[in-house]
C-alpha cells in the first residue's frame, strides 16, 4: 500500500453464455489492463467464467469441467501479473454444485468462497442448481494441481490489509456475510453479483452499497454481470461501484454497450482509524464473532515502490468538498449554528445578545447566525447589541462594512473607540506603543472583550463568540480576549467554510439584496486581526495568512489530522496531490510544520474553551471531541515533517 491506499477495480467484461474460453479471454484482457494501471485487487461478476444465465446447463458436468479448465488457463496466462484476481464460477464437489468466487494471483489458485444465500424467488431460481455455503462438508478442494481452501469464513490477508468476499444475494440479507467478515477484520469487501436491471433498482442498489460501507466502516467493491448474458427474461447491463465508508468513490455509467473497468484507491488507513475510534464497532466484534472459525489465506500486495500514485480525487476542502452538494451543506452548517444558539438563548431566557463586529468574516457570520436565531425565536432584532470597536489597526474599509452590516440587519449598533483606553493601559504598564509587539496587539483584543463582557452584564445577555475552528487549531486568538465568550457559534466552523457560508448567504439573498453586496465585500477583504496600523494608503498591512500560512492548507491539515488520524507523511503526500497546481512541495512542508508546531503549543487555550456547537465531523471542544494535555510533546510529529523529502 502507498500511504495506506489500496488500488482496487471492478470489471465487467463482455460474456458469452456457456463459452468459458471466450469469457476468460475477456477477463484476461481486463486483468492485463488493470495490472498495467497499478491495480492491486480486481473483482469480476458472479459466475463470470460461465455466464450467470446458463440455466440447467449448470447441471451438466461438461460445463463444469470446461469452467475449471478455463480457470486454470486464466491462472497460467496471468502468472506474470501481480494483481489479485477474483472471478465467479460453478464448483462441483462430489454430488453438490456451488456458486463460488475464486481468488488467484501470479498463477496460483489461492481459495474459494461459496455463496451463502441463494435467491429462489421471482426471477431467480438458484436453489434449482446450487447448494448453499452451509451445506459445504469439506474445508479444501482440488482444482487442477492446487489444493484450495474453501469456505464462507475466509479472509485474504497481506500484511495489515484483509479483504472479504461475498456474492450478490449475500449483500441483500439482514446480517450479511460481508458484515461478519468486516467484524473479523476485513477492511474491504468484494461482491461478485448478477443483478438484473429494473426501473428504480439502481437507486436502491447505490444506497445499499453506500450504507453497507458506512455501517461496516469498510471499503466496498461491487461488479455485476453485463452485456452478453441472456435477455430471455431479464436484462443485465453491468454495474460497478467502489465505495468507502458511506461515500461512492466511482461507479460505472449505465446503458453503454461496452466492457467496464472502474478503478479507485480505498483508504485503508482511514478505515482503520474509524474502527479504532468507534467503540460500538468494536463492541459488535465481541457480540458477533467466534474464535477458531476463520481461515486466513495470504496474498501479496505490491511494495511501496511498485505501487502507483493515487488517482482518486482528494478534495482541497474536506470540510466542504465540491463533490458533495457544497451549497446544500453550507446552508446546513449555518442552520446547525442557528439551532444551537437558539436553544442556548431559549434556555437562559435571554432577550438580548452582545457581540463585537469587526467587519471581517468571523464576526459577520456570527452576527448573521444571531439575527437568524432571534428571528426564529420571535425576538426583535433590536435586542442584538452589536458593537464595532475601532482601534489602533482598524481600516476604514472594515469599519464601514461593520456599520453597513449592523444598519442593514436592523440591530442595535454601537461604536466604541478603544484607542484612548489602550493608550492609558500602555501607560499604566509602562509599554511603549511604538513597540508593536504581542503586548500591543493583545491589549486591544482584551480591551474589546472587556467592553463586551461589561455590556453583557448591563443587558443581562450572553456575549456571542466569533472566533473560528481554524484559529483555535493554530492558537491564533488572544487568551482571555477574543478567545472568550458565553457561547461561541463559530467554534466548529473552519475559516474556509466561513468564507463559503457567507458567500452562500449573499448568493441566496437570505438577508436581502443590499446586504448581499456588503457580504461579498466582507468575503473579498484580506483576513486580518487588524491589530497593527494600516499603511500610508489606509490599506490593511497585517495579513494573517502571511504569518501563519494559507488557511486552505491548514484546514486541509486539520481535517486529515483530527478526522482521520493520518500521520504527517500521508498528509504531506495528499496535500501535494490535492494542491499540485497551487503550492509546491517546499511550501506545503513549511506550513505543515507550522501547523503541528502551533497545534501542539496552543492546546492550553482549547482546554478552557466556552461552549459552542459541533457542526462538522471535526471539533476542538475539550468536552465533546478532542482531549489532549497542554504540555504534550510535538517532537515526533515535527521530526517526521523535517524528514519529508521535497523531491
Amino acid at each position: 500500500m502507498k500511504h495506506g491506499f489500496v488500488k482496487v477495480a471492478a470489471a465487467v467484461p463482455f460474456v458469452r453464455v456457456a463459452d468459458c474460453e471466450y469469457n476468460v479471454e475477456r477477463i484476461e484482457a481486463l486483468v492485463l489492463e488493470a495490472d498495467a494501471k497499478g491495480v492491486e485487487i480486481i473483482t469480476f461478476p458472479e459466475l463470470s467464467i460461465t455466464g450467470y444465465t446458463c440455466g440447467d446447463l449448470f447441471l451438466r458436468p461438461f460445463l463444469n469441467d470446461q469452467a475449471e479448465a478455463a480457470l486454470l488457463r486464466l491462472a497460467e496466462r496471468t502468472a506474470h501479473t501481480s494483481v489479485l484476481i477474483i472471478v465467479g464460477m460453478p464448483i462441483r464437489i462430489q454430488s453438490q454444485l456451488f456458486n463460488a468466487a475464486v481468488a488467484l494471483q501470479s498463477g496460483q489458485i489461492l481459495g474459494a468462497i461459496p455463496k451463502t444465500y441463494l435467491p429462489n424467488y421471482r426471477e431467480f431460481q438458484e436453489a434449482r442448481w446450487f447448494a448453499a455455503a452451509r451445506d459445504l462438508k469439506l474445508a479444501h478442494i482440488q482444482i487442477g494441481r492446487f489444493q484450495v481452501p474453501i469456505g464462507h469464513n475466509v479472509l485474504f490477508r497481506s500484511g495489515k490489509l484483509a479483504i472479504g468476499i461475498e456474492i450478490c444475494e449475500d449483500m441483500w440479507t439482514p446480517y450479511t456475510p460481508g458484515t461478519r467478515l468486516a467484524l473479523y477484520g476485513a477492511q474491504i469487501i468484494f461482491n461478485l453479483s448478477a443483478s438484473n436491471e429494473l426501473a428504480g433498482k439502481n437507486t436502491y442498489l447505490r444506497s445499499l452499497i453506500s450504507g453497507l460501507s458506512s455501517q461496516n466502516l469498510c471499503g466496498y467493491v461491487y461488479a455485476s454481470a453485463g452485456y452478453g448474458e441472456s435477455s430471455t427474461d431479464t436484462v443485465f447491463t453491468g454495474k460497478g461501484f467502489i465505495a468507502e465508508v458511506g461515500k461512492l468513490l466511482v461507479e460505472t455509467p449505465r446503458f453503454t454497450y461496452e466492457e467496464r473497468l472502474i478503478i479507485s484507491d480505498i483508504d485503508v488507513m482511514r478505515i482503520d482509524n474509524d474502527r479504532l475510534t468507534t467503540n460500538s464497532f468494536n463492541d459488535s466484534i465481541v457480540d458477533h464473532t467466534e474464535r477458531g472459525l476463520l481461515t486466513e489465506i495470504p496474498f501479496r500486495l505490491r511494495t511501496h515502490e511498485e505501487s502507483h500514485d493515487v488517482d482518486r480525487q482528494i478534495e482541497q476542502n474536506p470540510f466542504l468538498p465540491e463533490s458533495r452538494k457544497r451549497d446544500e451543506r453550507a446552508e446546513e452548517m449555518f442552520d446547525i449554528q442557528v439551532c444551537g444558539l437558539s436553544q442556548r438563548l431559549r434556555f437562559i431566557g435571554a432577550r438580548h445578545a452582545v457581540l463585537g463586529i469587526s467587519g471581517g468574516l468571523d464576526s459577520t457570520l456570527a452576527l448573521l447566525v444571531t439575527v437568524a436565531a432571534f428571528d426564529a425565536l420571535g425576538l426583535p432584532r433590536e435586542g442584538i447589541i452589536a458593537v464595532t470597536m475601532p482601534g489602533l489597526g482598524t481600516s476604514d474599509h472594515t469599519k464601514n462594512n461593520a456599520i453597513e452590516l449592523m444598519q442593514g440587519l436592523g440591530v442595535t449598533s454601537r461604536t466604541i473607540d478603544i484607542t484612548e483606553a489602550c493608550m492609558q493601559h500602555f501607560a499604566a504598564i509602562g509599554h511603549d506603543p511604538e513597540v508593536q509587539d504581542v503586548v500591543f496587539e493583545n491589549t486591544q483584543a482584551r480591551e474589546r472583550t472587556q467592553i463586551l463582557m461589561d455590556l453583557a452584564n448591563k443587558y443581562n445577555a450572553p456575549v456571542i463568540g466569533t472566533g473560528d475552528l481554524s484559529e483555535l487549531a493554530l492558537g491564533w486568538c488572544t487568551f482571555n480576549g477574543d478567545h472568550m465568550s458565553m457561547y461561541s457559534v463559530n467554534a466548529g466552523i473552519p475559516k474556509t467554510a466561513i468564507q463559503i457560508i457567507v458567500s452562500r448567504m449573499a448568493e441566496i439573498g437570505k438577508f436581502g439584496a443590499e446586504l448581499s453586496k456588503v457580504l461579498r465585500s466582507v468575503v473579498d477583504t484580506p483576513i486580518s486581526p487588524e491589530l497593527k496600523p494600516t499603511n500610508a494608503k489606509g490599506d490593511i498591512d497585517q495579513k494573517t495568512e502571511d504569518v501563519v500560512g494559507p488557511y486552505e492548507l491548514h484546514d486541509f491539515f486539520l481535517y486529515n489530522f483530527l478526522g482521520y488520524g493520518y500521520p504527517p507523511q500521508k498528509i504531506f503526500y495528499m496535500a501535494k496531490v490535492a494542491f499540485k497546481d497551487k503550492y509546491d512541495a517546499k511550501s506545503i512542508k513549511r506550513w505543515l510544520r507550522e501547523f503541528y508546531r502551533r497545534f501542539f503549543a496552543q492546546q492550553y487555550k482549547r482546554n478552557c474553551l466556552p461552549d459552542g456547537p459541533k457542526v462538522t465531523a471535526v471539533s476542538l471542544s475539550p468536552r465533546g471531541y478532542w482531549r489532549m494535555p497542554s504540555d504534550v510533546s510535538s517532537n515526533a510529529w515535527l521530526a517526521e515533517v523535517d524528514a519529508l523529502s521535497e523531491e
